[in-house]
This record gives structure tokens, C-alpha cells and sequence, in this order.
């Protein structure tokens, strides 16, 4: 079956659960933005992209900042951490920041409030995935789910905080300083914590991550596929953003973990698709649907 074109509206929020094994995984929000088609696209025909992604008349997509929550009697996880609201009137326009659900908000929808959550893993850690981790508080920058342990890949922590030129576009070093006590690096295949597994996936970034929920457990396993498959519509191995750092190194990974998820039905979780927060993959002998 092939998906519908994605929305160019942001749709309204609503909680939406799967299970993984004894995990209840819940979608949430921080809302949407807009960012270049063509850049989300890179070398995919616009003829292609256009029909499956449809752009505003400046070209842009629009583009979910989807968390999710991993739930398991009293441990509760929120895999990557939104945009935030720490954003100048300037960067919110260029990024068309649309705020129509904030991370809380969904939160609360769930019943719960950030005191609540016991851990937090970031895949990676470009603005628009960790953003909300940090919060002004009392006039200064401050843990926002300060109960919790918080992990990140390593070298994504350091690349926040010296970018350098050609990367600085990507990462503020504000979203990790007020965490580095709390921060637990990662690099590297590990089980973080029980049931949580993370898997090195570099192409997009230097240290990108995919994670895994009840990986090891009976029942259905859950992959977070980050920036590594951003849409539904990305599944294809070629689909690769020109944001990516090393396409060759892309190509190779998401060619590899798409057969996989394929092969062993595993329930996707996609941060990006303004539409689409869950959904398997098969494949037809000729390309994934």
C-alpha cells in the first residue's frame, strides 16, 4: 500500500500508544517545523518528493518534532527531547517553528509531568531533537526533567559544544552545557538500561544512534529511527537528506537496518512525519512499503 501524501497542516495532537513487549510506547509532540524540501530530500528527484512530501510556495516541508514515550511499570523513558521554546522571534520565523503542542503539553495528556520521567536518551544531538531538554529557569538555563538520567552519545555531546564552522548550523551549546553533571555518554552498541539498546548509525551525524526498545525481550521489538529514516516516506536507501555528513556511510547504514526492521518486523517509530509516528516495513522484491 503506498502512503498518502503527507499533511502540509500540522495536524492536532492526540496520544496514540503501541505495545513492545510489557512497553507502552506513547507518541508525543513539541510541535512542527518547516525546513528546506529539497534539503530533506537531497539527490530524489523533485518530480519524487514533491508528490510524496508537498512543499509551500517557499519550498519548505513540514516536518513533525515528535518524542516518544517508553513506559514499563515505573520506569519511564522519553527517547529524544523536541525544539523547545528557548528561540528568538528570528530563528523561529527561518524555521517556521510552529509551537501548536508543546512537550509538556503532551505530557500532561498522558498524565504525567516532567518530574516524572526516570530517564531520558538522546539519539543525537542536533537543536531540533534536544532543545526542550533544557529550560530558563529562575533566570538561568536548567535541566528540564531533573529527576531523570539522561543519556547522549559522547561525541555528540563534544560536537555541541565545538561544532566548528561546518557543523554549527546543527548544534547550540546551551541545549548541553546545563546538562554535562547529568549527562551519561554513550558510544558505541550498548544496553543503556534494561529494555533500552542503542546501535552507532553515523552518516547523518558524527554519532547518531538508533535506538532500540525491548530488543531482547518476548513480543514485538521497537526501533527509533531518528534522522536516520526522518519520514515514512524515507524509507527507501537512496532517500538520504542532503543533510547528512557522509552519504556513502548513510547509504550503507540505512541499507542495512531497513533490511533488518523488514526482515524481523520490527515497529518503526519516526520523529519527523507530521502523519506518521508508527508503522512496519516490508519488502515487495523491488523497494519498501
Amino acid at each position: 500500500m503506498s502512503l498518502r501524501p503527507a499533511s502540509q497542516v500540522a495536524p492536532a495532537y492526540r496520544p496514540r500508544s503501541v505495545r513492545a513487549g510489557e512497553w507502552r510506547i506513547t507518541e508525543l509532540s513539541d510541535g512542527f517545523l518547516r525546513l528546506d524540501g529539497g534539503s530533506m530530500w537531497g539527490v530524489v528527484p523533485a518530480a519524487i518528493w514533491r508528490k510524496l512530501t508537498p512543499p509551500a510556495a517557499d519550498n519548505t516541508v513540514l516536518l513533525a518534532l515528535r518524542p516518544f514515550l517508553a513506559e514499563r511499570g515505573d520506569v519511564r523513558v522519553l527517547i529524544e527531547g523536541g525544539v523547545g521554546a528557548r528561540w528568538e522571534a528570528k530563528w523561529r520565523k527561518i524555521y517556521c517553528i510552529e509551537p501548536t503542542t508543546t512537550l509538556d503539553a503532551s505530557l500532561a495528556a498522558c498524565g504525567l509531568a516532567p518530574a516524572d520521567i526516570t530517564h531520558v536518551v538522546a539519539s543525537h544531538c542536533h537543536w531540533d531533537h534536544i532543545g526542550s531538554l533544557v529550560v530558563e529557569r529562575g533566570g538561568a538555563l536548567a535541566p528540564h526533567f531533573e529527576n531523570a538520567r539522561h543519556f547522549a552519545p559522547a561525541i555528540e555531546i563534544e560536537m555541541a559544544k565545538h561544532p566548528g564552522h561546518a557543523r554549527s548550523g546543527s548544534y547550540r551549546a546551551e541545549d548541553v552545557e546545563p546538562l554535562e553533571e547529568l549527562f551519561e555518554p554513550y558510544e558505541g552498541e550498548r544496553e543503556l538500561f534494561d529494555g533500552i539498546r542503542v546501535h552507532p548509525a553515523y552518516g547523518h551525524s558524527d554519532g547518531i544512534h538508533l535506538v532500540t526498545v525491548n530488543e531482547d525481550g518476548p513480543g514485538d521489538t521497537a526501533i527509533f529511527w531518528s534522522d536516520v529514516v526522518p519520514t515514512a516516506h524515507h524509507v527507501q536507501p537512496p532517500y538520504i537528506m542532503a543533510y547528512d555528513i557522509d552519504v556513502v556511510r548513510s547509504f550503507e547504514i540505512r541499507s542495512a537496518w531497513l533490511e533488518r526492521a523488514a526482515r524481523d518486523g520490527w515497529l518503526g517509530l519516526f520523529y519527523h512525519d507530521p502523519d506518521v509516528a508508527f508503522g512496519r516495513l516490508t519488502f515487495d522484491g523491488r523497494r519498501y512499503v
